[in-house]
């Protein structure tokens, strides 16, 4: 079983790095998975790693991007819902990357 370390103690995660257990999410892992990726969290990721957990709260369902893509359209404007936005903050791709800062499975329909 694959392991992070954060603030001392190994977190499992699967063989992509996605959290096994999710109650064990928390803003200091999600910095810690950006950091592995050579990424910074922003006011704007987190913005997007909040509403996924919240969507997936509401529907029990990481979205595959096209649907996130709408849903944060809807939710944060029109500005912030298109695929050019949210693959400069998520350039692994939004959904994938965005539910893995969030402690979520992978999404629906991802490889």
């Amino acid at each position: 079983m694959a392991t992070i370390n954060v603030a001392g103690k190994d977190i499992a995660v699967d063989e992509e790095g996605y959290l096994e257990d999710r109650n064990e999410w928390n803003e200091e892992i999600a910095a810690e998975m950006a950091k592995l990726d050579d990424c910074e969290l922003t006011d704007s990721h987190w913005e997007v790693i909040n509403f996924l957990r919240e969507y997936y709260d509401e529907y029990q369902i990481a979205p595959a991007v096209r649907v996130l893509t709408k849903a944060i359209g809807k939710k944060l404007g029109k500005d912030k819902g298109n695929s050019k936005y949210l693959y400069e903050l998520f350039p692994y791709g939004p959904a994938k990357q965005a539910c893995k800062y969030a402690g979520l499975p992978k999404p629906t329909g991802c490889v």
